[in-house]
């Protein structure tokens, strides 16, 4: 029996020999992938977290530095104001008065400030403007006005139309003056009635530059031809006045030198003959 040798196969000669520089595989896991994936990512975030953490501290680094300085300066603190509407007051009076003096501007309340100003019996009203602008605190005063100068022994003092006093400042001549025969030392307004009947009895005797106050008689004054006239607290003045001027002109018609003429009461008034 022959037997017959195999031919070699063409299709098996013309395969390409394996390439020898391939490296083997090596089996990493399932995760092996994702783990090579997120390497450089989370290289990148820890880098940019470090970053900003050098930010941030730089930040409050600058915070700490402007605090420091805005507590530290003396230019936030308080040295002097500007007031405006003033007449007989002084800018350093005041000043004085707000309280304020080197003090930071942070601790400046603007509502204590005007109620200090308001504790001064000159000032009427006060508007308090606190800014960042130099002067950094600005007030607008209104004062009150004087409406008689009260005489009271050596002491001198203003009234104004509610009766409080007010520190006499200057000398006034067109302030009626009302010389207060009393002992007790002014503490307390003056009733205001008493202010409005002084002024009352200026405007319908003008020639009248001076009275009188005692407190049991109230307002008066001693007339040029010679006895002392008195109208109380000063209610009714107008009333009173016309009143008393017909006495006056009944005493001189018969001839009668009076010593008092008492208009206190308008419904019972009377007068004193000298003499009597």
């Amino acid at each position: 029996m022959t037997s017959r040798l195999r031919q070699p196969d063409r299709t098996e000669s013309r395969r390409p020999e394996p390439r020898r520089t391939r490296q083997p595989a090596v089996y990493r896991g399932a995760n092996a992938s994702k783990k090579r994936a997120d390497r450089p990512t989370e290289h990148v975030e820890g880098r940019a977290f470090i970053r900003w953490r050098y930010v941030s501290g730089f930040v409050v680094a600058c915070l700490l530095v402007l605090i420091v300085i805005f507590f530290i300066s003396d230019s936030f603190y308080v040295h002097r104001i500007a007031a405006g509407g003033l007449e007989v007051m002084t800018v350093d009076e005041v000043y004085e008065l707000t309280g304020i003096a080197d003090t930071h501007l942070f601790w400046i309340d603007p509502v204590e400030v005007r109620r200090n100003l308001l504790s001064s019996p000159t000032i009427a009203d006060a508007q308090v403007y606190v800014s960042w602008n130099e002067p950094m605190v600005q007030v607008l005063i209104q004062e009150r006005e004087p409406a008689l100068l009260w005489q009271q022994g050596e002491t001198a003092t203003w009234l104004d139309l509610q009766g409080r006093a007010m520190q006499q400042r200057g000398l006034r001549d067109d302030l009626l003056v009302v010389v207060a025969e009393v002992d007790d030392l002014l503490t307390q307004p003056i009733d205001p009635q008493i202010v409005n009947g002084a002024l009352q009895m200026r405007a319908l005797l003008p020639t009248i530059t001076q009275l009188r106050y005692l407190p049991a008689t109230g307002l008066g004054y001693t007339d040029s031809r010679g006895w002392e006239a008195w109208f109380g607290n000063g209610a009714d003045m107008p009333e009173k006045i016309l009143i008393y001027n017909a006495i006056v002109d009944d005493l001189q018609m018969r001839g009668i030198q009076a010593r008092v003429i008492n208009v206190i009461n308008p419904d019972a008034p009377y007068y004193t003959a000298l003499g009597r």
